[in-house]
Parts: structure tokens; C-alpha cells; sequence
């Protein structure tokens, strides 16, 4: 029997919203062990001088419980 624990993060990147789903991955790996899936729950993007300067995704990271 195995059990997966939930957590939520916000990946952001100038370049995509692909760049930044990739980033969240990257930085939720180097502290989590076990990662097995991701969903990405929402987009948005932040503007300044009507221009789009970075995308950010909202994404539920699960990865394998460990107990002691």
C-alpha cells in the first residue's frame, strides 16, 4: 500500500508557461524524493507596460508519503 501527498506551487519563467511548469518541477525536486506526477490547476501571466514579462503556473506536485 502506498500513499502520495499533495502540495501546491507557483512556477514562474519570462520565457513559457511550459518554462515555468519545468522550473516549479526543478526547484520541488531538489527537496522532495518521489515526485510521480503534477497537475497544472491554473495559468496567468504578469504585465507591466502592457507587456507580459513573466508566466506562471499553479501546479499541485504529488510525490510518494515516506513514513518513518
Amino acid at each position: 500500500m502506498s500513499v502520495v501527498k499533495v502540495i501546491e506551487l507557483i512556477g514562474t519563467s519570462p520565457d513559457s508557461w511550459e518554462a515555468a511548469t519545468q522550473s516549479a518541477l526543478e526547484i520541488a525536486s531538489k527537496t522532495l524524493r518521489g515526485i510521480v506526477g503534477m497537475d497544472v490547476v491554473r495559468f496567468t501571466v504578469k504585465v507591466e507596460d502592457n507587456k507580459i514579462v513573466a508566466y506562471r503556473v499553479n501546479v499541485k506536485v504529488a510525490f510518494k508519503y515516506e513514513s518513518e
